[in-house]
């Protein structure tokens, strides 16, 4: 093979696993998060703000649009292609500038109708390359939401959540510290993660995305010169909300980004809270809880072939920890700016689609993994059985309720560092002289009983 063979884009050259190997399981994002989509919020926010500029009565140079001519412009943002993408591309080629070359592209089209030739000029009229940009992006991280992310993580909190119903009265030994601890049912310990989760798509869903169009330093300098009898505050708010975006009046060349940092951050969040979950039920497949389906021609391990290992959950986490570090960089980073602007923000935002795609293919892979999941019931119920101990905090607490002298250095002596069963259990209750009423609300607890409120936890609600 030859180096010029692999210069060639393809899913075994690409240098990204996510454009190379997992690039079906991410390509959902393609269309909203690749340098495509990028080109394609550039052209709808130069189009839209030329159109914009056209119904101002006050900007007499350039008239109101026949509806032909409108609806060809429209046309043009609806039917945006990969040929029209590497138009761009080619225009970038030589401006070396990559927002001037959607600009040309823009003028290139308008050019095509004898109407719209004459006002070429209004194309990115008092415009800096970073009130497209921004508002570019904004649309774009907004559509991935709505469009994919915001899908995916409901489709993870249901599917948990259908675990959490279907094993809410499954009784199961604690575990704090590694250690036996008071009983719960698997579905509430599943109940948890559902709440935690939701909580922070929540905050996910609630960001508002933000847009800024006020010019070269976010003071309407070229605007006032041009027009000084335009209203631009409220022209440009106007323009910015019939976007879909909240519109931000006071930036600095670009837009600062705060919002980016809380979409980003709420998606870390979810993600760290769902790698909890990943690194629980891989720790509960080791200790037989849960069984995998065994999904035939799939191979564990290539000299052991009795195993099934968990590696949707390990695929999940691992991506999980690559998302985070790049959203957290992208947090931390985007809202500093030097003065009133430096590029670096502009670099970084290179890699939104990437962070985002590791987050969506984490999630994925995380369903799989539920997707094969079987509680092992016996195994479960033989911990409890074999750890009567955990009954201890009963007995002491009712001790005191009973009010008997230090119920807890009672049990404690006869309790810490033993593995109790069902006769050693009834024994220590006949050897702390119990009141009967006290006896007779504790002899006939056990380990799978002792649950509280765990069953009707567990049955958690989505809406």
């Amino acid at each position: 093979m030859t180096d010029t063979d692999l210069s060639l884009l393809s899913p075994l050259t690409a240098i990204s696993a996510i454009d190379g190997r997992y690039r079906k399981q991410v390509s959902a994002l393609a269309g909203d998060t690749s340098e495509f989509g990028l080109l394609k919020y550039r052209v709808l926010v130069e189009i839209e703000w030329f159109i914009a500029l056209s119904e101002n009565e006050a900007i007499a140079e350039l008239p109101s649009l026949a509806a032909d001519d409108l609806s060809y412009l429209r046309a043009t943002i609806s039917g945006f292609d990969l040929e029209d993408a590497q138009q761009i591309k080619a225009f970038e080629a030589k401006t070396n500038h990559d927002v001037k070359a959607v600009e040309y592209f823009v003028k290139a089209k308008l050019a095509e109708r004898p109407a719209l030739k004459t006002h070429l000029e209004f194309v990115h009229f008092c415009c800096t390359s970073e009130d497209i940009n921004n508002m570019a992006y904004a649309l774009m991280v907004k559509a991935a939401r709505d469009n994919t992310l915001a899908h995916s993580m409901q489709e993870v909190i249901g599917a948990i959540a259908a675990l959490a119903h279907e094993f809410a009265d499954v009784a199961m030994l604690s575990r704090t510290h590694g250690q036996a601890a008071s009983p719960t049912t698997m579905g509430k310990e599943l109940a948890n993660v559902v709440a935690r989760l939701k909580r922070q798509s929540d905050h996910f869903d609630s960001v508002t995305p933000l847009g800024k169009f006020n010019g070269a330093v976010g003071n309407y300098n070229a605007h006032r010169v041009a027009y000084p009898n335009v209203d631009w505050q409220a022209l440009t708010e106007r323009f910015v909300t019939s976007l879909g975006l909240t519109h931000n009046p006071y930036t600095t060349q670009i837009e600062p980004h705060d919002y980016l940092a809380e979409y980003f951050h709420a998606l870390m969040r979810f993600n760290q809270i769902l790698l909890d979950f990943n690194r629980d039920i891989w720790s509960y497949i080791s200790i037989g809880y849960f069984k995998q389906r065994q999904v035939e021609g799939e191979t564990g391990s290539s000299t052991m072939p009795h195993k099934v290992n968990p590696i949707d959950f390990e695929n999940s986490e691992g991506n999980l920890g690559l998302a985070n570090a790049q959203l957290d960089h992208l947090a931390t980073k985007l809202p500093v700016s030097r003065w009133q602007r430096d590029l670096s923000d502009s670099t970084v935002l290179r890699s939104v689609g990437s962070a985002l795609a590791h987050s969506l293919l984490a999630w994925r892979s995380c369903l799989r993994g539920i997707g094969k999941l079987e509680l092992a019931r016996e195994a479960l119920s033989a911990d409890l059985n074999n750890s009567w101990e955990v009954l201890g905090e009963a007995v002491q607490t009712v001790m005191r309720k009973h009010g008997m002298a230090e119920p807890y250095e009672a049990l404690k002596a006869a309790t810490r560092g033993r593995q109790l069963d069902e006769h050693t259990y009834a024994d220590i209750l006949l050897q702390l002289n119990l009141p009967d009423v006290a006896h007779a609300e504790l002899a006939g607890l056990t380990p799978a009983t002792y649950l509280g409120d765990a069953v009707q936890l567990a049955k958690i609600k989505l809406d």
